[in-house]
């Protein structure tokens, strides 16, 4: 039973208010996204003021991953449980204090704690946000357009954070990149508070402790055992053990969910060919959107010896294809050819982009050599992104719709995790292959890097191509808007049933640049 005004979420998702309820959820949106990379630029800053060493400095970046990964199915099932409003509120409020502490930090110990902290209450903000926003925009016309720029921000909110960050850092001082936190979360809460009209709990829900504890402990150990595999190398007897290990409690939370009455994940959320196809769309833009950024800022910071704002501002490019191919593919394509072409063709698109960022060299121009493939990669990753998040959420029943958007993020988290990982293992085994051989002088060593980062972007190419294919043959090609129609008697609770859905995009790199 659904306690809460629905009538009033009508109301809402009628009104013209609704669109200022877009503005404070992708406020909140924007602010756990722009944490991954802001403090990934600041980290030497950091590392520098607080004396810690290169091997731990990767823990003020995984401290959050292990949080935000093993929590995300929790904290989708608790903003069913508890409500979305109230949960959103209490994730923005929890994130805002532990960005307050990290920014105080005196010693490394306090800084990753106050990390850990901020992913657990980010698990938290991110399915309450997206169910929040899906509830308020019913009307496909209105969904596609909001899911655009949501999609937009989520997906493309890494690479303005790079910018943000260096500003902060060279201008201010690393302990903004935490601080600003703070603004963001009180004016989302101010306009969270104003605005938004939760629908209120599922009083039917109960907690599904055993499946809890087995997918938590799962998540945790593939994050850890991934965040091991780039220092330790894939065959180390912890990588092995840890993701081994995660996999096989993964595999006890499956077991246990199809035995419980009340499940954390209902199955029928990940059974429908649309969602399976829009999940592993969302894996691996994961892996390629994460994966080229930490590449590129390499590249960008080492190779050409830009500063951090002005690495920064070269991926503008980037962002602002992104931008518009969000919009245009998730408001205008989506309802008219449906996800097939949209998913497969975006996945081409970007595959292309990459093509031509594997053809980096030590002295390449960057209007000539680096701004083509930014801007292709940006319209594949537009056309893919929302339309996945879009697609893998529509139509899921109201009670399941937290732990559904949770389920996407989860997918775009691990992604992230294992491109950082893998393509960082597989580029650092170029570069070994390419200096066996010869010299190591300065040019060498530069090119050797560089060569590396290339063979890194040929291997996400055939991701995106192999995940392109899959795509084609799983995701169906039946537009939204009329599949809706087929399917849905026009009734007030029919239509609120049928939009119910979320999507989430964020994630975060795992190493600094220097």
């Amino acid at each position: 039973m659904m306690n809460g005004p629905t009538s009033g979420t009508d109301a809402l998702a009628a009104s013209s208010r609704r669109w200022w309820v877009l503005a404070v959820l992708g406020t909140a949106q924007l602010m756990v996204v722009l944490d991954a990379t802001i403090i990934t630029i600041a980290l030497p800053s950091a590392q520098r003021a607080l004396g810690f060493s290169n091997a731990n400095r990767q823990w003020v970046l995984t401290a959050y991953t292990l949080a935000f990964g093993g929590l995300l199915l929790v904290g989708g099932r608790l903003s069913d449980l508890l409500g979305r409003k109230r949960t959103l509120l209490i994730g923005l409020v929890g994130f805002a204090a532990a960005s307050a502490v990290g920014g105080l930090a005196t010693t490394f110990l306090m800084l990753v704690a106050a990390r850990a902290v901020q992913g657990a209450f980010a698990a938290l903000l991110a399915p309450s946000a997206l169910s929040l926003l899906t509830t308020t925009f019913a009307d496909p016309r209105d969904r596609g357009k909001a899911f655009g720029i949501y999609g937009g921000i989520a997906s493309g909110g890494a690479a303005i954070g790079l910018l943000l960050g260096g500003t902060l850092t060279e201008y201010l001082d690393w302990r903004w990149t935490l601080y600003v936190n703070v603004a963001f979360a009180t004016v989302a809460v101010i306009g969270a508070h104003v605005l938004l009209v939760d629908r209120g709990r599922s009083t039917a829900i109960r907690p599904d402790v055993r499946g809890t504890a087995a997918v938590v402990a799962g998540l945790v150990s593939i994050v850890y055992g991934l965040s091991e595999a780039e220092t330790r190398g894939w065959a180390d007897a912890l990588t092995l053990s840890l993701l081994l290990a995660g996999a096989v409690l993964l595999g006890v939370f499956a077991w246990i969910e199809t035995r419980v009455a009340q499940p954390l994940l209902p199955i029928h959320v990940v059974t429908q060919r649309n969602r399976v196809g829009s999940y592993l769309a969302v894996f691996s833009t994961g892996i390629a959107t994460f994966g080229t950024l930490l590449f590129l800022t390499y590249y960008f910071q080492q190779i050409l010896g830009y500063s951090p704002i002005v690495t920064g501002l070269a991926y503008l490019p980037l962002v602002g294809a992104l931008a518009v191919a969000s919009i245009t593919a998730n408001e205008v394509l989506l309802r008219r050819v449906g996800p097939r072409p949209l998913l497969t063709g975006g996945f081409v698109i970007a595959a292309a982009g990459m093509t031509l960022i594997s053809r980096l060299g030590i002295h390449t121009s960057y209007l000539s050599g680096i701004v083509p493939g930014l801007v292709l990669f940006g319209i594949g990753l537009g056309s893919v992104f929302p339309p996945a998040l879009n697609t893998a959420t529509y139509g899921v029943p109201a009670s399941d719709a937290g732990v559904a958007s949770a389920l996407v993020t989860t997918g775009q988290q691990i992604g992230a995790s294992v491109g950082t990982a893998l393509l960082s293992t597989v580029a650092a085994s170029a570069t070994t292959r390419y200096l066996a051989h010869r010299t190591a002088t300065n040019v060498v060593s530069a090119t050797a890097t560089v060569h590396g980062y290339n063979v890194a972007a040929m291997v996400a190419v055939g991701i995106l191509l192999g995940s392109a294919v899959i795509c084609g043959l799983v995701v169906t090609g039946r537009p939204h808007a009329a599949r809706h129609a087929a399917t849905a008697p026009a009734s007030p609770s029919s239509l609120e049933t049928a939009a119910e859905g979320v999507h989430a995009g964020l994630s975060q790199l795992r190493d600094a640049p220097q």
